[in-house]
């Protein structure tokens, strides 16, 4: 109902009757053109019709935090200890192998070079030192010589033995001392830094040679020496004595190289020592050169068999172990070392060695040379 009060005048029911009226049809003209009108129905209302009121974001986010757990923050601080964590430093990074791959580029060229300067001048002394022998045997035979002399035993121990007997007793004699060095508990950090080899050490190059002449246990030292020992007589007479330490010293850092390649591939890294590298060169030159020698093991003399079977089975076991991942030994330095081996024996020898000429004559003109210019630089070998 409307009211309008004035102090003069009032009206009429009538007036007040079609005033009325006029209000009625004008709310219903209102409600029935403007939708916003709906907007301010009650909750009930607007379920019955099928409206609901569209939230507001700010609404929607307050809804979900309260229904939603509160999620904790992230945080920074070191997982527990029973948590495995991936190994720290890059396992990956090949850019590291760039100085190994260089020292043992360098380093088997420095090694075929003493070896031929050291074959040079020992055919230049061949002479003198037959004179001096026959010297030093006149010597002996003058002086008076005592009933059970231990240094003439000596002598004669090492007169008996064959040049690659001799030659290799100075590896097995480093090898030992190295080995007993392991022993002494102030060394011990040294030595892990230096006569191990591992790709994820700081120092890289130089564990690569001194490595090869390291063991920790004494059965791995007498097995790798008494190989070494066993093939010494037929890799010596088959490439010389110079020819021979060109050719296991560059196996021995060739072979950690190839332990570096395969350790960071895989990205399964760790220390590795020992001279089975070096020592499968040689077996895999001298099984390659006489295939069908014959082999037996130190237990089983019974069982013999070819070399070049013997060379195909550990080369398959090498390979086994190093795809299904063996961790025992170090397959891809074994790998690594027999497969130089082969490949000196069929293809460096003539590529590398018989070629050494042009540098022994070098060699020969520096040491002919005199101070004051004058000598004569000619002459051959």
């Amino acid at each position: 109902y409307v009211y309008i009060e004035n102090n003069e005048h009032c009206f009429s029911s009538a007036v007040l009757l079609e005033l009325q009226a006029e209000a009625r049809s004008t709310n219903s003209r209102t409600e029935t053109l403007c939708c916003p009108s709906l907007c301010r129905l009650s909750l009930s209302f607007q379920q019955r019709c099928g409206f609901r009121r569209a939230a507001k974001k700010a609404e929607l986010k307050r809804a979900e935090e309260e229904v939603a757990p509160p999620q904790p923050e992230p945080s920074r601080a070191p997982p527990p200890p029973w948590v495995p964590r991936d190994p720290p430093g890059p396992p990956r990074s090949f850019g590291r192998l760039l100085k190994p791959l260089l020292f043992t580029v360098g380093f088997t060229g420095c090694s075929f070079g003493s070896a031929a300067i050291w074959q040079y001048e020992s055919l230049k002394s061949r002479v003198q030192s037959y004179f001096d022998e026959v010297r030093a045997d006149w010597l002996e035979k003058l002086r008076p010589q005592k009933q059970g002399d231990f240094r003439k035993e000596i002598n004669q121990w090492w007169n008996s033995l064959s040049e690659g007997q001799r030659t290799v007793s100075g590896i097995i004699v480093a090898n030992a001392l190295v080995f007993c060095c392991w022993r002494v508990p102030s060394l011990q950090r040294s030595m892990v830094k230096y006569f191990t080899s591992n790709p994820a050490s700081k120092t890289l190059c130089l564990p690569m040679l001194l490595s090869t002449f390291s063991h920790f246990s004494f059965f791995h030292m007498a097995a790798n020496m008494y190989v070494l020992w066993s093939f010494s007589s037929s890799i010596v007479s088959m490439l010389g004595r110079e020819q021979f330490m060109a050719v296991y010293l560059s196996a021995g850092v060739i072979s950690t190289f190839v332990s570096y390649v395969c350790k960071t591939a895989t990205g399964r890294l760790g220390p590795s020592l020992g001279a089975s590298g070096a020592i499968m060169s040689v077996l895999a030159a001298v099984c390659t050169k006489m295939p069908e020698a014959k082999l037996a093991i130190i237990f089983l003399p019974m069982y013999t068999f070819t070399a070049g079977n013997a060379l195909k089975a550990i080369v398959a076991m090498d390979t086994a172990g190093l795809v299904l991942g063996w961790k025992f030994f170090d397959h891809a330095a074994h790998l690594g070392g027999a497969l130089f081996g082969i490949w000196y024996v069929l293809f460096g020898h003539e590529l590398i060695w018989k070629n050494r000429e042009p540098f022994v004559k070098v060699w020969h003109d520096l040491r002919t040379r005199r101070p004051g210019g004058g000598g004569n630089g000619g002459g051959s070998m």
